[in-house]
């Protein structure tokens, strides 16, 4: 029985982490009950929030899951749609693979809404590792990695409810079923809704600050299981269907749309998705397995802003095998496969069709060497032919070094390369009045060439004991260097944004300096520096990118009660973020009244959530987002003439709604 369960183990660990070499060593460090986890034998660096974390904010969707951690930037993209935007040393979600138990799924057509459509409560845990990730994934990756690992039917319980409402009439309701079907079967069937019914306008310039939104979203997941035999399978089911409507308080969609008597917009989403993963651990051979992943999406986006139409299909078929094994003895260990991917774009901005059919087909061989003490390296390279980019090869390295107990040093490069999907990535542009002029021709994605990059990384970590309270400290430090970039240009004019390729310079620095420290039995302090330098050449000069501080300040204050006999608790979450200036878009060709300084004032936001837990199977939360009620100024620029020549939507650098309080309950049936 015990030889079963270590290759279950094993097993479910291959199959659900793309049978990585180094993520095998995840299972030594990740015994602990802490939300956020980090680890000192991982090779890359690598931070792990667990559901716990994902319990002390509101984690509506998986685009508000990063609020209380601090490797990642969570901003406003515009002052509209209410979309949050993520960020990883200093560069937005395009540069970083983001994956749903390591498939690619945020990419393409939905780059700009694609966070929201996974609902927080499907979340077990979410992996976030800075610095060029696995070649095992994809040669995408430039500034780092976020996966997504979903709840397991297999240790789900039959059945979870969460309810949730605020105060900007944002309500929620999230049902999870589980069944043991037999002692190899287990079903979960997840259903996600959510709507936004009232119309708010905190900041009074005639703009809903948050769109009317409706999203019904459901998966059916299957996993099979047999230890003794050595398999694993997954089968994915997802369907979704997302509307969203904003613009002037007034605009009637059946009335106003495609005139010029009120404005507005509507972005309608339907998205079906379709995923397989089979494995298989050799029974006499337990380090050695091979898994076969498949996925297969369709995502339709209808859409118009004002009176700017931009509309997006795109059919997508990921596959990937792989293979693992060792050389000689376990400390040696190999990772090597094939990835095929297909996209099928028919995408329209106005009447002009941009479609498109993008495919690759990639060889890669990743070498894990680990001495199980004190050094582990990760060389991985692959090999791919795409029919727009070519083909090339990219490289990629971690290592890392304890030089002492509980200190740990780590080292990572590697090259990423990108289509850059210019009018998917920036939709928050059609929400103005600016025109869109792509300078060059001669590329094969909209006229441009593909972006590449290198980055590189140094961190390091150290933890400690003081006063019999443990802690850590540590500081990393990574930069990306474009060899090709399609630079979007908004210090041309304040009427139109030009896309063209790099010529000269692009670079991305990034500093962050942390400590947490147990203040006391059950109070967690978190806190970390960061420090941005991110400067590209651009037409009219050297600008730092706009709507990117380069001072930040992240804190988070984190107490616990005991744990009563029947399970009662108090729990209590707050956390500060300080963001000095920003460098915003040129609004000097603009009239005095619908201009933006050079730089952003600095400003602090706060959230506060109390959980109260009554039982194993029930508890209560309630929160507030923003509670020190800071409003950018003057969010849409020419408010009053949303159809001249002045109207922009997208230069948002803080909060636009105000003050948001919510309240929550969850319960189980275990």
């Amino acid at each position: 029985m015990n030889k079963q369960v270590t290759m279950l183990l094993l097993f479910l660990f291959c199959a659900y982490n793309s049978y990585s070499q180094d993520t095998l060593q995840e299972i030594k460090v990740n015994t602990n009950s802490k939300a956020l986890k980090k680890s000192y034998t991982l090779t890359s660096n690598t931070t792990t929030l667990t559901s716990k974390e994902l319990l002390k904010a509101a984690c509506c969707n998986l685009a508000e899951s990063f609020e209380t951690n601090p490797s990642i930037d969570v901003s406003f993209s515009d002052a509209l749609t209410g979309t949050k935007q993520i960020k990883m040393l200093g560069l937005t979600s395009p540069y970083l693979m983001i994956t749903e138990e390591n498939i690619p799924s945020v990419r393409g057509a939905s780059q700009a809404y694609g966070l929201s459509f996974t609902p927080g409560t499907w979340v077990e845990s979410i992996q976030i590792t800075k610095g060029a990730g696995s070649v095992v994934n994809g040669f995408e990756s430039i500034s780092g990695q976020i996966n997504t690992e979903l709840i397991k039917p297999i240790d789900d319980i039959p059945f979870f409810l969460n309810a949730y409402g605020s105060t900007d009439s944002r309500f929620e309701l999230n049902t999870h079923f589980n069944r043991k079907i037999s002692d190899k079967w287990s079903s979960s069937l997840f259903v996600h809704g959510n709507t936004r019914v009232s119309k708010n306008d905190m900041n009074d310039d005639g703009f809903l600050d948050n769109p009317l939104a409706k999203q019904i979203n459901v998966m059916n997941r299957w996993q099979y299981t047999d230890a003794e035999k050595g398999w694993v399978s997954f089968v994915n089911l997802r369907y979704m269907n997302d509307k969203k409507q904003t613009g002037e308080l007034e605009f009637d969609p059946t009335r106003d749309r495609g005139t010029t008597n009120i404005w507005g917009s509507e972005i309608n989403t339907e998205r079906v998705d379709v995923s397989t993963k089979l494995g298989y651990v050799f029974p006499e051979m337990p380090y050695q397995s091979i898994g076969f992943q498949n996925a297969f999406n369709s995502h339709d986006q209808d859409s118009y802003f004002g009176l700017n139409q931009y509309n997006i299909k795109q059919k997508s078929y990921y596959s990937n095998l792989i293979f693992n094994s060792i050389i000689n003895n376990t400390m040696n260990k190999f990772a090597t496969g094939l990835n095929f991917t297909y996209d099928a774009y028919d995408e329209y901005v106005g009447v002009t069709d941009f479609s498109r059919i993008d495919n690759s087909i990639g060889a890669f061989f990743e070498y894990t060497y680990d001495n199980t003490d004190d050094f582990s390296l990760v060389l991985g390279g692959r090999v791919d032919n795409h029919n727009r980019l070519g083909t090339f090869i990219t490289p990629r390295l971690h290592a890392r070094y304890n030089p002492w107990e509980k200190g740990v040093l780590r080292f990572s490069a590697g090259r990423g390369k990108r289509s850059a999907n210019i009018f998917a990535e920036n939709q928050q542009l059609f929400a103005s009045s600016r025109t869109f002029d792509v300078l060059n021709t001669d590329g094969k994605i909209y006229g441009l060439n593909p972006e590449i990059a290198w980055n590189y990384g140094l961190s390091f970590m150290q933890g400690f004991y003081l006063f019999n309270r443990s802690g850590d400290v540590g500081f990393d430090f990574y930069r990306t260097d474009f060899k090709n970039q399609v630079v979007v240009d908004l210090f041309q004019g304040a009427q139109q944004v030009l896309f063209y390729n790099l010529n000269g310079k692009s670079i991305a620095n990034s500093l962050q300096v942390e400590f947490n420290y147990e203040l006391a039995k059950h109070l967690n302090l978190r806190t970390a520096y960061k420090y941005y330098d991110i400067q590209t050449d651009y037409l009219s000069g050297t600008f730092q990118r706009p709507m990117q501080a380069k001072h930040r300040f992240f804190g988070n204050l984190a107490f616990e009660t005991h744990i009563l006999e029947k399970g009662q608790q108090w729990k209590f979450d707050y956390t500060l973020n300080w963001l000095g200036k920003q460098q915003l878009p040129s609004t000097l060709g603009n009239p005095v009244e619908d201009r933006q300084p050079d730089f952003s004032p600095s400003f602090t936001v706060m959230n506060a959530q109390v959980t109260r837990t009554f039982s194993s199977t029930f508890e209560v939360y309630v929160g507030g987002e923003n509670i020190g009620n800071y409003k950018q100024e003057k969010a849409i620029l020419g408010a009053s003439n949303p159809f001249g020549t002045t109207f922009d939507t997208s230069i948002v650098y803080a909060p636009v709604f105000g003050q948001m309080y919510y309240a929550g309950l969850r319960f189980k049936i275990k």
